[in-house]
C-alpha cells in the first residue's frame, strides 16, 4: 500500500526557523507524522543526518557520553524521540553556545521533554518549539485553513455551505486525524488501530517516562476521561470514581498530558470583578481516540453528542492557531452563576473572539444568551461572537454576532 504524504501547514514555520535558529524542536503525540516531516526536510531541503532513539544502541550511546555522541555528527543532525535521551539536552546547549549556526539540531519528541523532571537545563533563546497535532480537516483535504484569522478580520460575508449529514459528521469525528488511520476503510480495522495505539502508549511510552511500574489504573483513567471530554477537571471526583488517591490522579494526568494525549483549556478572565470558576477543562488531542475509548463510535446519537462535537471543533481551532497570523491563546470562560462560553480566542493585543459550539441544524435566540452577556461585560475587546452549529447557513444575528456552520472551520478564508 502506497503511503500518503500529507502537506503539514506548520512545515513552513519550521523551514523559516531552520534558517535563523540553532535548535528546532517538533513535539506531539506518537503517530502524528513528526518523523515523516523531519526526514523529508533532512533528505530534501535541509541536509542532516538522522538518528532515532527508538534504537536501543543509539539511546545507550547518547546516555553514556552525551558530548562524545554529538561530536560524531556533521553540521546538522536530526535527533528523533529526544525524550528517550534527555541527557543530551545540556550537551546540545553547550554545543549551541559554542557554535550558534542555524539549523544545527532538529529534535522531535513524543513527550514534553522540557517538562521532564530530569531536564535541568533550558534551551530558552536557542530553540524554536513547534507542535504537530493529528491532521486537521484542511490538511486531510489539501487546503490551508484560515478560520482563525478570518474571525478576527474586519468583515464576514454571508455564505451557504453543503449540509454535513449526522452520519458524515460521525464518520469524520470517529476517524480522527492520525495519518495511519486514514487509509483504513473498515471501521473495525480502525477500531483495532486505536486500541493498539492506546495500549502501546500506556504500556510502553508512559511507563518509560515515569520509570515506575505502578500505573495499573492509568488505562481506566484515560477511558473515564474520554467520557467526560469538555468537562471541568475535577481531580477529587476522578479519584473517587476510580478509588485511587487524588495525588495519583494528579500524577497520571501529568503523564497523559506529557504524552500529548490530553490537554487542558485554562479559564479566561477579563477582570470582570466577578467570581469566576478557575478550573480548566480537559480535552483529547484527537477526537477519534476519545470516541473509541468511550465506546461512542457506533450509533449516530451517541457519537455526535455535544461534548465530542465540542472536542472536535476546539481541536480544529487549536491546530489552526499554530500557523495562523494572529496566533491567539485559547481559553474557556465560566462564571460562578453558570454563564459560560466554550472558547475564547485572545490575540496578543487583547482582542477577543468568543465561540460557542452547538449540535443541531437550527438556532434560537436563547442559544446566543451566554455569548451576548459575555460580550456586553467585556466590551470593546470582543471583535466578534460566533455560534458554530451543524446547519448550513452562515447568518448574522446582530452586530458582529454570527451563526456559522461547522464546516467553515476548514472552508472559511481570511
Amino acid at each position: 500500500m502506497k503511503t500518503i504524504i500529507y502537506k503539514r501547514h506548520v512545515a513552513d514555520e519550521i523551514r523559516a526557523a531552520l534558517k535563523d535558529t540553532p535548535v528546532v524542536m517538533l513535539v506531539g503525540a506518537r503517530q502524528t507524522g513528526k518523523t515523516t516531516l523531519v526526514r523529508h526536510l533532512a533528505e530534501r531541503e535541509h541536509p542532516a543526518q538522522y538518528v532515532t532513539f527508538d534504537d536501543l544502541t543509539m539511546r545507550a550511546a547518547a546516555r553514556a557520553s552525551p558530548q562524545g555522541f554529538l561530536a560524531g555528527f556533521g553540521e546538522s543532525v536530526v535527533l528523533d524521540e529526544i525524550q528517550m535521551a534527555p541527557e543530551l539536552l545540556p550537551a546540545i546547549k553547550m554545543e549551541v553556545d559554542r557554535d550558534r549556526r542555524p539549523g544545527r539540531f532538529i529534535l522531535t519528541g513524543s513527550a514534553n521533554v522540557l517538562a521532564l523532571p530530569k531536564v535541568s537545563e533550558s534551551l530558552a533563546g536557542r530553540m524554536a518549539l513547534f507542535a504537530l497535532y493529528p491532521l486537521s480537516q484542511g490538511e486531510l483535504r489539501g487546503r490551508r485553513e484560515s478560520f482563525v484569522d478570518a474571525v478576527f478580520a474586519q468583515r464576514l460575508s454571508v455564505r451557504q455551505l453543503p449540509t454535513m449529514s449526522p452520519v458524515e459528521l460521525r464518520e469524520t469525528m470517529a476517524r480522527g486525524g492520525y495519518p495511519e488511520v486514514q487509509s483504513r476503510t473498515d471501521a473495525e480495522r480502525r477500531a483495532q488501530w486505536f486500541r493498539d495505539y492506546a495500549n502501546t502508549i500506556l504500556q510502553r511510552d508512559i511507563k518509560e517516562l515515569a520509570q515506575i511500574e505502578g500505573l495499573l489504573q492509568l488505562p481506566a483513567l484515560l477511558s473515564l476521561l474520554a467520557t467526560r471530554v469538555g468537562g471541568l477537571l475535577n481531580q477529587a471526583e476522578l479519584g473517587r470514581a476510580l478509588q485511587i488517591p487524588q495525588t495519583t490522579v494528579k500524577r497520571y494526568l501529568a503523564l497523559l498530558e506529557c504524552a500529548f494525549l490530553v490537554w487542558r483549556l485554562p479559564t479566561w478572565s477579563a477582570n470582570l470583578g466577578k467570581r469566576l470558576v478557575k478550573t480548566p477543562k480537559l480535552y483529547f488531542t484527537d477526537t477519534g481516540l476519545a470516541m473509541h475509548l468511550a465506546g461512542a463510535v457506533d450509533g449516530v446519537r451517541d457519537s455526535v453528542r455535544g461534548l465530542f462535537l465540542e472536542n472536535f471543533a476546539i481541536g480544529e481551532i487549536q491546530r489552526q492557531a499554530t500557523w495562523s497570523r494572529i496566533r491567539p491563546r485559547l481559553y474557556h470562560f465560566r462564571e460562578q452563576t453558570g454563564k459560560e462560553v466554550d472558547l475564547v480566542l485572545e490575540a496578543s493585543d487583547g482582542r477577543c473572539v468568543l465561540l460557542e459550539i452547538k449540535r443541531g441544524d437550527a438556532v434560537r435566540p436563547d442559544d446566543l444568551k451566554s455569548l451576548r452577556w459575555t460580550a456586553e461585560q467585556v466590551g470593546s475587546r470582543v471583535v466578534r461572537s460566533i455560534l458554530l452549529y451543524t446547519g448550513r447557513e452562515m447568518v448574522p444575528f446582530g452586530p458582529e454576532t454570527w451563526v456559522v456552520p461547522l464546516q467553515t472551520l476548514w472552508t472559511l478564508a481570511a
